[in-house]
């Protein structure tokens, strides 16, 4: 029986101020509705415009549940497609990535389409009556998403055609891709190194809590991240010798919880926020010999050191994107099940940058993000463990009360402690919020 289909009272009442009930990690109905209004009514991340810089070149991806591809126009613009033939509903790109010329054509029939997604030819068409073809919904051939911004070249899209609009949906959120974008010397990105893809047998949301969760740390990480900087101080190098990239990159996850509550973590609307606000792990790495210099005869001495002294820690970007400004990383958490989510890590170049900034982001997302990681793997433990005992119905709620002040959902863009679960219960009120917008939407159409 269906307990939460055209039922959007049942689903606001899964997420209290403190507590959120189990059923969000573990209904598969659930996780439908997710898909038909949550990723559906919300912006979300396709990719990066250096992706395809050239006409004709793609990058395909899923936007929830949901087969699109980002192609670039002859005329510079970037489209987002459903990639579905209008025929028999066949997936028109399967190659992750390419150039597909002026056209794309359909493997098993051979229907064609302009990049922009409109009908180019059918094979022996003289088979079909015009006017019968023109009427049937194959004619518009592969439908354009409802909504795409592309923000310093970040694509997002909106897959409804209406819905909040971009500026409003992010708002100061976008200070984070300022951020990271402007530490290049020319203000521009390219992503580079390559993608790490991780398979996660969990519900997504439970690697966007984590994100913003600073309690773990130093009790998850202790066995990985613990023992590497043990065993570097047992070698007794001399004092004053630099560590190890890695080392650097290890240490800071061993940070005391006085630290992170320092940290700070900043609140947003719409479900977006940041951990380090006034520190973070990434403040204290080594610097790049000849980045200063480039940085300051870019931008000037003051406004270079304003760039780099933000050292924002996490940024969410609700529903399902994590960006690391200071190390030039992005995660993309996509929802494959109620139980299954695909993690792909995404590194970029500064351009205008010395290479070694590539080698440091890339041995940073080596390091903690990729499936040989061992960062990664205390993660997805406490993930798979949590998925796996959520089945107990001995409680039916997670808890989410540190440091809850009453009131705060009345509150705006604000910065609690850095132990706080705050940033977690915005994301909540704005998971219910957009769930049953989109609900009572449709109820009323």
């Amino acid at each position: 029986m269906a307990r939460y289909r055209e039922n959007p009272e049942a689903i606001a009442a899964l997420v209290r101020e403190t507590e959120v009930h189990r059923d969000l990690f573990t209904d598969a109905e659930l996780f439908e509705l997710e898909m038909e209004h949550l990723f559906a009514n919300v912006w979300v991340y396709v990719g990066h415009a250096s992706q395809v810089p050239d006409a004709g070149d793609y990058y395909t991806t899923t936007v929830g549940d949901q087969p699109v591809v980002m192609v670039r126009q002859p005329d510079g613009a970037i489209r987002v497609l459903h990639n579905r033939c209008a025929h028999r509903g066949v997936k028109v790109v399967n190659e992750s990535c390419g150039n597909t010329g002026k056209f794309f054509r359909c493997p098993y029939h051979a229907w064609t389409y302009r990049t922009d997604g409109t009908l180019l030819s059918v094979p022996l068409r003289k088979g079909y009556d015009p006017s019968v073809l023109e009427s049937c919904e194959a004619a518009r051939g592969m439908p354009s998403v409802g909504a795409v911004h592309v923000y310093r070249d970040f694509v997002f899209c909106r897959l409804n055609p209406q819905g909040v609009d971009f500026d409003t949906y992010f708002g100061e959120a976008l200070s984070t891709l300022d951020n990271m974008i402007d530490r290049s010397p020319q203000g521009r990105l390219r992503v580079e190194g390559g993608v790490l893809r991780y398979l996660h047998h969990c519900n997504w949301k439970m690697l966007v809590d984590n994100q913003t969760d600073t309690c773990h740390p130093m009790v998850a990480h202790e066995s990985s991240a613990g023992t590497a900087v043990r065993i570097w101080q047992e070698q007794g190098a001399p004092e004053g010798t630099p560590k190890p990239m890695a080392i650097e990159q290890f240490a800071p996850f061993m940070s005391s919880y006085e630290f992170f509550e320092r940290m700070g973590i900043r609140v947003w609307d719409n479900g977006h926020g940041h951990t380090g606000v006034s520190d973070s792990i990434h403040a204290a790495y080594s610097p790049i010999p000849g980045y200063w210099e480039a940085m300051e005869a870019a931008y000037g001495r003051e406004r270079a050191q304003r760039i780099l002294g933000e050292t924002r820690h996490n940024t969410i970007l609700f529903p399902n994107v994590m960006v690391k400004g200071p190390i030039q990383t992005l995660r993309v958490f996509k929802p494959l099940a109620v139980d299954r989510t695909l993690v792909e890590s995404w590194t970029f170049r500064l351009v205008g940058a010395p290479d070694q900034l590539l080698e440091r982001t890339c041995t940073y997302n080596r390091l903690i993000n990729a499936p040989t990681s061992m960062v990664g793997h205390d993660d997805l433990e406490m993930y798979e463990r949590t998925q796996e005992a959520l089945r107990s119905r001995a409680t039916e709620w997670l808890n989410y009360a540190r440091l809850y002040e009453p009131g705060e959902a009345a509150r705006s863009n604000y910065v609690v402690n850095g132990t706080s679960e705050a940033q977690m219960r915005n994301q909540y009120r704005a998971w219910v919020r957009f769930m049953v917008a989109g609900m009572r939407q449709e109820v009323s159409s």
